[in-house]
């Protein structure tokens, strides 16, 4: 489902304003990212299109409703996307972000068009990693946004980050997991990875059925400490209920890291981690409803993770077990 919306056309004809964006967006300038950073929108419910200088236009984009995201904390933001139009020739160069909290601090980000210089993809990584500090899980929430309504290009731009070779990741054959990520345990209750240890009893998952049993660990399997490359998934299951004046989204998510080898049931056969693809389905535990669904890959990360051993275990049956709340397979 979500996966059609990664892949829509990136023609984008403009709202309220009754302006036409000519298909072949310009680039934006460094200088003009920083000016257009402090354009303000006073009124997100009355202001839908806005000149600046008479040079620039901020038109909401594609006259959508706002979105209002419940997170896992239980807390309501606000996103509102408006295009930004270059006046001259009415060419799109970027899409700016509101993201207002439930007590109405608004912070903003400028997604630059894909045309545009590395610098400024580098100043808008820094830029919405900066809010992610303050504001957490700001990027998913962001990525959910952008995956519906951007253009696949757009949005892959946003999910790609630093290139991992910059960061000499190693690679290898140890199939295995950073040791702080949490395992389920058969009576309940959590327990790291690195500290799991023979004799406990875990939970594992049927992929086809969905029934859960428990399962004994015979070893765990520990790697040596290297800079090893990792893949970072982050999934989502998402409840959505459209009204006149918004859209409103209950976001539940999980967090996985493996070494990118490490196989992983999909909905499309098991595969490395590093193979899976965003818009993938994986089956995780919903800690709202407790039952085990299938997760929408909403944004994935390959990075070096720096110094440390990694982990897995082998269990007396069974072919899974929980981590993060995610399925993963055993060694």
């Amino acid at each position: 489902m979500m996966r059609s919306s990664f892949l829509a056309a990136g023609l984008f004809l403009a709202g309220s304003g009754s302006v036409l964006a000519q298909t072949n967006p310009r680039p934006l300038t460094l200088d003009e990212y920083q000016k257009a950073k402090g354009f303000q929108i006073r009124d997100l419910d009355t202001e839908s299109y806005v000149k600046f200088e008479n040079v620039y236009i901020l038109d909401r984009y594609e006259a959508r409703k706002p979105y209002f995201i419940t997170g896992d904390d239980g807390l309501k933001k606000r996103i509102d996307l408006y295009k930004l139009v270059a006046k001259t020739g009415m060419q799109e160069i970027g899409t700016m972000i509101f993201y207002t909290k439930e007590k109405g601090k608004r912070y903003q980000a400028l997604l630059p068009d894909f045309t545009a210089d590395g610098k400024v993809w580098e100043k808008y990584f820094e830029d919405i990693h900066a809010i992610d500090k303050e504001e957490k899980n700001f990027v998913l929430k962001l990525s959910y946004v952008l995956s519906k309504e951007m253009s696949y290009q757009q949005y892959k731009n946003l999910n790609q980050g630093k290139d991992l070779h910059a960061e000499a990741g190693t690679y290898g054959s140890d199939i295995c997991f950073p040791g702080h990520q949490l395992v389920a345990l058969a009576a309940g209750g959590h327990k790291p990875l690195r500290d799991i240890c023979p004799g406990d009893q875990v939970v594992t998952l049927d992929p086809v059925t969905r029934q859960v049993a428990a399962t004994e660990v015979q070893e765990l399997v520990m790697h040596p400490a290297q800079n090893y490359a990792l893949t970072r998934l982050e999934v989502v299951a998402v409840r959505e209920q459209l009204t006149q004046r918004a859209t409103h989204a209950q976001l539940t998510s999980q967090v996985l890291e493996a070494t990118p080898n490490h196989p992983m049931q999909t909905q499309t056969g098991q595969k490395p981690v590093g193979e899976v693809e965003v818009g993938e389905l994986i089956l995780c535990l919903n800690p709202t409803t407790k039952a085990y669904e299938p997760y929408t890959v909403l944004r994935k990360q390959v990075y070096a993770g720096g110094e440390q051993p990694v982990y897995n275990m082998v269990a007396s049956s069974g072919t899974t077990f929980l981590l993060n709340g995610v399925m993963v397979m055993q060694k």
